[in-house]
Order: structure tokens, then sequence, then C-alpha cells
């Protein structure tokens, strides 16, 4: 396996994917099938997060289940059989992506028992840590954030300001309460200015109410600190613990949080119709969809509406 970060300046090693829920929004499709393993064209989204992942230096994946949700890891184990029959029907390029998962990393899975909350998930992966490991990464699969490289930013950033470093998407203001929204200051001595003290965090905040426009999108690089504030904070609506909840005890306590604004593109799986958008995006920089689908959808949008 093949890391574009080296182990010489890899800024954490296990990357951590929340993967236990039901997938709600996408029934039926999701009562056989996990939503992490829906394709975006043809490569499930936990894929492209493991890759991600991978290209930023993670040497092991860990994936947080539900009961009988196997699926989702079984996803990155070698099928022998699959491959053995491409080979023998000279399938090469159908036995370079059936082979792509399982050598992008390390996968191994943990069990949250019970659906209680994102805090909840991440900390079901402390067991597995190694002592020395005193950061991990976290990925939400529903967040799909392009191009690659941001969890690599966030990463120089925490080597030089140490504490936790989250990622941030500028939204309009009248989309914020849709979101986790940061509150923010400038860094003084800060070269990109993409990159800003958090004080604080908002959920889902009215327009007015807003502290700013950076909305959180869905990767993390936390300090193995965050695993005794989640045990210090109590749980939210629902019985839930609340990542959010956990770094906000952790800046009152005087822990650096920072934030690195994405400036690319991001798109949410978790709902169809961000999938949908996923999709043609992903399907139109491919050299083997693109040009077709471009020259369909172009004939497709000159159409009358209900032809």
């Amino acid at each position: 396996m093949t890391n574009a970060v080296t182990n010489d300046n890899r800024y954490f090693r296990t990357a951590v994917v929340p993967a236990a829920g039901m997938g709600t929004r996408f029934l039926p499709a999701t009562k056989t099938v996990p939503k992490e393993l829906l394709p975006v064209v043809d490569t499930p989204g936990i894929e492209l997060v493991a890759g991600e992942a991978a290209d930023s230096g993670a040497n092991r994946l860990v994936i947080v289940t539900s009961p009988g949700k196997d699926g989702v890891v079984a996803h990155f184990v070698e099928d022998l059989v699959l491959e053995s029959k491409l080979e023998a029907s000279g399938k090469h390029h159908l036995l370079e992506k059936v082979r792509k998962a399982p050598g992008l990393l390390e996968v191994e899975s943990v069990v949250q028992e019970q659906p209680l909350g994102l805090g909840h998930a991440v900390g079901c992966a402390e067991s597995v840590l190694d002592d020395d490991e005193d950061a991990i990464a976290v990925l939400l699969p529903d967040d799909l954030v392009m191009p690659r490289g941001v969890l690599e930013t966030m990463g120089r950033v925490r080597a030089k300001r140490g504490g936790t470093v989250l990622c941030a998407i500028d939204v309009p203001k009248e989309q914020v309460s849709a979101y986790g929204v940061f509150e923010v200051e400038t860094v003084p001595d800060a070269t990109n200015p993409d990159v800003l003290k958090v004080t604080g965090m908002v959920e889902k905040p009215a327009m007015e109410d807003a502290p700013s426009t950076y909305a959180a999108a869905g990767r993390y690089l936390l300090d193995r600190a965050i695993f005794d504030a989640l045990r210090r904070i109590a749980p939210g609506a629902g019985g839930e613990l609340q990542l959010t909840d956990a770094i906000a005890l952790l800046i009152e306590e005087g822990h650096p949080v920072h934030v690195v604004v994405h400036r690319g593109s991001r798109h949410d799986l978790g709902n169809p119709g961000g999938y949908l958008r996923a999709a043609v995006d992903f399907a139109l920089d491919s050299e083997e969809y693109g040009p077709s689908l471009r020259e369909w959808l172009i004939d497709r949008l000159n159409q009358p509406s209900g032809e």
C-alpha cells in the first residue's frame, strides 16, 4: 500500500469513520445495502473516504459500526475468488478496481452497541488506539470533501499550533441554520488566511444569530484529549453525546482549537439530493463517463420540462 504522506511527516496514524447509522433517508435502498456502500458512480462512498485518509498519511482505518452491520468492513476484505475470475477472463481494468480498497490501508471495526451520538461513536475508537498515538483523524462518510488534501493542511496546522484542528466550508448566510457554525477570530501570525482560531461553536443557529458563515465540514483532527472531554460532558438531546460539546469543553479549558477553511467543493452523501449531485460531479470528471454524460445532460436540459 502507498500513502502520499511519508512515515517521516505523518500527522496521524489512525482515521476513524463513524458508520453506525441506519441510513433512514435512503430507505428503502438501505434495508439491505449500508448507506456507506452506495456507489458514487462506481466507487462506494466509504472507499472514497478511505482513500482520502490513506493519501493524508493514515495507515489504519477504524470503522465504527452497529451490531449486524458487517458489509461496510467486508468491502475492504480481499475476494480472491472474484479476483481470480477477473484475471482469468482478462478483465484487468476491473481487477485493478476490485483490488484498490483492500490495498489502501489496514481496516478494523469497533461496534457502537447503541446509537448514542457522534461523540459516543468517536469515543468507541479509543480502545483500539496505540498508547503513543496523540491524535486521530475523524472523517464523516456523509461528507465528501474535494479535492483531497485538507487533512494534510490540518496536520501542518496542528504540528505548528498544537491542539485540535477542524475543517470548515464557507456557506451562504441563508444556509447557516443547517450546519454547526464556528465562532472564529483571526490568527495574527498565520501565513494562511484560511487558518482561524475557534472560540466557540453553535449548532444550527438562526441566520441572524450565526457567529460566522464557516460551517463544519466533517473532517476533524482531534487531540487525544478529546476522549477525556467526552467522558466529562453530559448527554444532550435524545441522550446523545455530541462531539461539538466535547470540543466546546476543550476550548473553555484553554485547549487550542483551530479551523482550516476548505475552498474546494463539499458534497453531502447523507441525503439523496446531495448524493445525486456528487455522482454527477464525479461522472463529469471521469474520462470513461464524462463526455457522453455531458452531451446527454446538455440535450436533456434543453428539452422542455416534462418531456
